[in-house]
């Protein structure tokens, strides 16, 4: 259990622009240059923050000052950071970028989300980033049927994925199956060379980095001829009835009605279902509904299956990948595109 950073306060001046200078000692199980970042760059974006606050870092103390409200939550921050850093979490400046996010715009602490941990392997942890993403991994472990929908870069096929290795590693199901839709192949499919699992295997990749990402490669072939990590094609799927499993569809949007609805219906006992997409990238033939943005209004009310739209606040990569998907949403907006118009936000969606 960590220290929690001792803090004092003095006003330097009263009256309505009072100023505040709050010092806070930090635990000294919490090195300073993991809290400050190498070459201070986690204190250069605290700062950047904090336009109205000073900030000066003597030995194992940092002081605070500027007027009161700014000082307050700028010292919230650092006891988060501070907390984030004990737990083993390395900090940047997305860090501190999401953490001033959530205090200022969310009732979730940052420690409470940056430090939940989804699944250790390989020497690397891996845990949810966003305040999105903690609820997206929460609706994974408290319903059998779990829709992540979302734009790219918000991990929902990742964290669903670390979710089931988890699952697996537990025994609280004997297999993995992933699976998509091979809707970009179309009619070319036949002009590709290989056999058929050859033809295919490219639309299946990003299914596998993951799993090489969470399980030793080298255990993977033979986990796969066991019949314990299944990658398939979603056409393999009908038919079959998936009992002990934790199943993944990956890039659902790019499903018809009548293929969710066949997927759905492959639901067997003590198995969870984890439905990936984003309606806003769909690749079907011009005319073919996709079922990923029929699906909600058909089963609303159904116990046991829940909805998490994630957006591009969540998105985890390069920080200009959310900013393009809200310039295209934009766009979109103004342009009238009828293909992203059933695409909700998470705050619009949030329950």
């Amino acid at each position: 259990m960590h220290e929690t950073p001792s803090t004092a306060a003095t006003t330097a001046k009263s009256g309505p622009g009072a100023r505040l200078e709050h010092r806070i000692a930090i635990p000294a199980q919490v090195p300073m240059v993991s809290l400050l970042g190498t070459g201070d760059v986690v204190l250069r974006a605290i700062e950047a923050g904090f336009s109205r606050v000073d900030f000066h870092v003597r030995g194992d103390q940092i002081t605070v000052s500027g007027p009161a409200g700014d000082v307050g939550l700028a010292v919230r921050l650092i006891d988060e950071l501070v907390e984030i850093a004990a737990a083993g979490t390395p900090l940047g400046p997305d860090v501190v970028t999401r953490s001033i996010a959530m205090l200022t715009d969310d009732a979730n602490r940052p420690a409470e989300v940056l430090t939940f941990d989804i699944l250790s392997s390989r020497g690397r942890t891996i845990r949810s980033k966003t305040v999105g993403q903690k609820r997206y991994v929460d609706a994974i472990d408290a319903n059998t049927v779990t829709f992540g929908i979302g734009p790219a870069g918000t991990g929902k096929t990742y964290l669903a994925m670390a979710k089931a290795v988890q699952a697996l590693q537990a025994r609280q199901v004997n297999r993995i199956v992933l699976t998509r839709p091979a809707v970009e192949a179309g009619e070319r499919l036949g002009y590709l060379p290989g056999s058929l699992t050859e033809k295919i295997d490219p639309y299946l990749r990003p299914l596998y980095d993951a799993l090489h990402d969470m399980i030793d490669p080298a255990s993977i072939p033979r986990l796969m001829e066991a019949g314990t990590i299944e990658v398939a094609p979603l056409a393999y799927m009908r038919g079959r009835t998936l009992n002990d499993a934790f199943i993944i569809l990956d890039e659902a949007q790019n499903t018809s009605p009548d293929q969710m609805k066949m997927f759905l219906t492959r639901l067997g006992y003590n198995s969870k279902m984890v439905i990936t997409g984003d309606v806003t990238q769909v690749d079907l033939p011009g005319g073919t509904s996709s079922g990923l943005r029929l699906i909600e209004d058909v089963l609303t009310g159904v116990d046991d299956i829940e909805f998490c739209w994630l957006t591009s606040s969540d998105v985890v990569r390069h920080r200009l990948v959310g900013e393009i998907i809200d310039a295209y949403s934009r766009w979109d907006v103004a342009s009238g595109a009828s293909g992203t118009t059933r695409a909700r936000t998470g705050k619009e969606r949030a329950r």
